[in-house]
């Protein structure tokens, strides 16, 4: 059975295999350990029981700074999944539902509105995946990844996926469309 746990340090040496996908973003060791630091209760692994790293997701609680507060395109306070992947070995077994599931619990916990993630518009397999879970596209952010592996330009747009919480009663933060709703990446605080 595979146990869910908080990421601890030794992790980074155990989770190699897990970011073999060509759509997982590598991070530089004080990455992680600035998540470790900040949300360690954010930061989950899926262990397998050889010991493997299954799965494993960044997230944190965060709002648009203050000085952005009044901009029509500020975040309140929410859940975000900086990071979610799967072994290959361990795809299809329900670990990012697993996963995703606990941080909208904490975010739920922590009154927060909604939990987004940023998803390649090429990426359609997460796509369904989240969207299977209740989230939306709520705007797509224009050439948001500086990097397109699908040859077709220099980069390449994001979805911008939120599911809403608890919190939000009347929905306000999500909308009907949003892959038609285009932002430059510098609206994205």
């Amino acid at each position: 059975m595979a146990a869910l746990r908080p990421f601890h340090p030794l992790d980074l040496f155990k989770f190699n295999h897990t970011n073999l996908d060509p759509l997982t973003e590598n991070y530089g060791i004080d990455f992680y350990f600035s998540y470790l630091a900040k949300w360690p209760s954010l930061f989950n692994v899926i262990e397998g029981a050889d010991g493997k790293i299954n799965a494993y997701m960044m997230g944190k609680l965060e709002s648009s700074p203050p000085a952005y507060q009044h901009s029509e395109h500020a975040l309140p306070w929410h859940a975000h999944i900086t990071a979610l992947t799967v072994a290959p070995s361990a795809r299809r077994l329900g670990l990012a539902q697993r996963l995703t599931s606990s941080l909208e619990k904490a975010g739920d916990e922590y009154n927060a509105w909604f939990v987004d993630l940023f998803v390649r518009e090429s990426n359609q397999v997460a796509q369904s995946l989240y969207k299977g879970m209740g989230y939306s596209v709520f705007r797509r952010v224009v050439g948001y990844y500086s990097d397109n592996p699908t040859g077709k330009s220099d980069s390449e747009d994001s979805f911008d996926m939120r599911k809403p919480l608890k919190r939000d009663k009347k929905r306000e933060h999500i909308r009907e469309n949003g892959e038609n709703f285009p932002v430059p990446p510098d609206f994205i605080f």
